[in-house]
């Protein structure tokens, strides 16, 4: 067994703003009746997003500038470096899309991160999801079931910690051994007696671990 894991939840967790919100504010506002239909049940997550993706209209050099000006918690290139350099692996597990991820990730020059995410991919002035049915991680309604990424990784490491911020979080948060939880996924794991640490940003994480020893 290799020994522990960090892994992180993406929009709203390390970025400070979700990337459909992004798409919706700057060319989509039909999205925001979308949203509510969404939050209501009427739709499912991962066909709210891939209307909202598909909505964008624009070249890819403008929508890669759209992405890098996406803000993240500026803690957290050098948390990850912490986490690795202590003997931990760090993951993303996203239910939007590893297309923006991976050119944050780039843009930020973080090395090593493997991303679990619903495939995308630019074509025709859009954002498009390639979701596999067939895949052992796939989920209809989310497109992939991080619960599922987190039960599996357990299986490598002895302890696995997770960062979330909404809904989508509280299914892999049962999972973990240890859920760091932001703003919405609180109040929602509370209603749910799943245990958490109340944080507001990562400088809090390493915080708590280094007062725990693991890094």
């Amino acid at each position: 067994m290799k020994k522990w894991a960090f892994v992180s939840d993406f929009d709203g967790t390390i970025s400070k703003k979700d990337f459909y919100w992004l798409v919706i504010d700057t060319y989509y506002p039909e999205g925001k009746p979308l949203y509510k239909k969404w939050k209501a049940g009427e739709m499912q997550d991962i066909d709210f997003l891939s209307q909202v993706f598909q909505s964008i209209d624009q070249h890819e050099e403008q929508i890669i500038q759209d992405i890098l000006s996406l803000p993240i918690d500026e803690h957290v290139p050098s948390f990850i470096r912490t986490v690795q350099e202590s003997g931990g692996d760090f993951y993303i597990l996203s239910a939007g899309t590893d297309y923006y991820i991976h050119h944050i990730l780039e843009h930020y020059g973080i090395k090593d991160v493997p991303v679990f995410s619903n495939k995308g991919y630019y074509e025709d002035k859009n954002v498009h999801l390639s979701i596999d049915e067939n895949h052992k991680h796939y989920s209809r309604r989310y497109g992939i079931d991080k619960s599922k990424v987190i039960a599996e990784l357990k299986e490598t490491y002895d302890v696995v910690y997770f960062a979330g911020d909404s809904e989508p979080d509280s299914h892999p948060a049962k999972v973990a051994d240890l859920t760091f939880a932001k703003d919405a996924l609180q109040d929602l794991l509370k209603e749910n007696n799943v245990p958490y640490v109340a944080v507001d940003s990562f400088l809090q994480i390493e915080e708590f671990l280094r007062e725990k020893g693991t890094v």
